[in-house]
């Protein structure tokens, strides 16, 4: 019995150490996450853009008193001490978040690019290649 728990023991603490040591994404990998990262916030800029256009002279003639009193209460909101204070917290736990995230992102780069990608990498690039061609119609990134 003692064996067996031995043994049991040996292989979960194998597996724990294997968890540990993630492997580091390929350079080209990561370049080409951050080139498709940084056309899909052009897309979403873009589509930003163009809804704010679309939308904006509607806004301006629609409840001229409703829309005056929401212009006074994000002005007192904006000089409310509470709130500049709940600002400062949630933009200091961003930049405190942000290279936690990076490292995430890295080490799900690493297992993508050591398990997932060899299986299923020049299918995923064939479906991403064919739906940039339908969101270049529907959402371009550059106008």
């Amino acid at each position: 019995m003692n064996g067996k728990l031995a043994l049991a023991l040996v292989l979960a603490l194998q597996v724990s150490v294997c968890l540990c040591q993630v492997p580091e994404p390929d350079k080209e990998l990561v370049e080409k996450y951050e080139a498709m990262k940084s056309v899909f916030y052009k897309r979403l800029m873009n589509a930003y853009s163009k809804v704010q256009a679309a939308v904006g002279p509607m806004t301006e003639n629609l409840g001229q008193g409703h829309g005056q009193a929401a212009k006074d209460y994000i002005e007192e909101l904006q000089g409310n001490p509470k709130f500049l204070s709940a600002v400062k917290i949630g933009t200091g736990l961003a930049q405190e978040a942000a290279p936690l995230v990076d490292k995430a992102r890295m080490a799900g780069l690493g297992l993508y690019g050591h398990y997932v990608r060899p299986h299923v990498g020049t299918y995923l690039d064939e479906a991403i290649t064919s739906i940039k061609v339908y969101l270049d119609k529907v959402l371009p990134a550059e106008e």
